[in-house]
């Protein structure tokens, strides 16, 4: 006997009895971003996300990539030790968050920081945070990696979203835009260069838009 399914519908189906933050500023937060085309974690990749955090029991967060705050709200929820550090380069996204911050009432908690994060004052940020959400400009990801991991305590965790990148990624030859396809070969290349990192256990999952979770290594 065979059987023949459809593995999104399969997931959508999983995916209904995750409970996520689910508030009027979160719905509001979705259909701004919806309308407005700007990209934020899907459900399968913020359950997934907020699991590991809780699982750990992060408390000092850093995220590169505020975009409307959403992410940093979500994981701010988690619990009220949380303290969150989150760095946006553009300032229509910086003022967005920056309301949408106050509106849920965790501007104490969570500090905003108008800045492109290869740029960022260090002097501003904590020294010791146990997770780093990186979630920006995808070119970019082995330099922000490199640059903020010593900030990062041993035990702690760096993760890593968007990594297949709309279903692209090992499957440049298809591209035909050649800014996309350059960007699609930098993911690839950040992918290969955080497997073999010694200082990291990296796992990868096929979760959302591909993730990795990488833990530095005690010795």
């Amino acid at each position: 006997m065979s059987y023949n399914y459809n593995g999104d519908k399969m997931e959508n189906y999983l995916l209904k009895f995750n409970k996520l933050p689910d508030n009027k500023l979160i719905k509001d937060m979705r259909a701004y971003a919806k309308e407005n085309k700007v990209p934020i974690i899907n459900d399968e990749g913020l359950s997934f996300l907020l699991f590991i955090i809780k699982t750990r029991k992060s408390k000092r967060i850093l995220e590169i990539g505020s975009a409307i705050g959403f992410s940093s709200i979500n994981m701010a929820l988690m619990n009220e030790d949380i303290v969150i550090d989150t760095i946006e380069r553009n300032e229509e996204m910086y003022n967005e968050a920056t309301k949408n911050i106050k509106k849920a009432k965790l501007d104490k908690r969570i500090n905003l920081f108008l800045s492109d994060a290869l740029e960022m004052n260090f002097d501003l940020l904590m020294k010791d945070y146990d997770f780093i959400f990186i979630d920006a400009a995808k070119a970019q990801y082995t330099k922000f990696f490199t640059m903020y991991e010593p900030f990062l305590v041993k035990g702690g965790v760096i993760f890593s979203d968007n990594l297949i990148f709309h279903g692209l990624v090992n499957h440049s030859e298809l591209i035909e835009s050649k800014r996309l396809k350059n960007l699609v070969l930098k993911i690839e290349k950040y992918n290969e260069w955080l497997a073999e990192l010694d200082s990291y256990d990296t796992t990868f999952f096929s979760i959302g838009d591909g993730i990795a979770v990488s833990e530095k290594k005690n010795d």
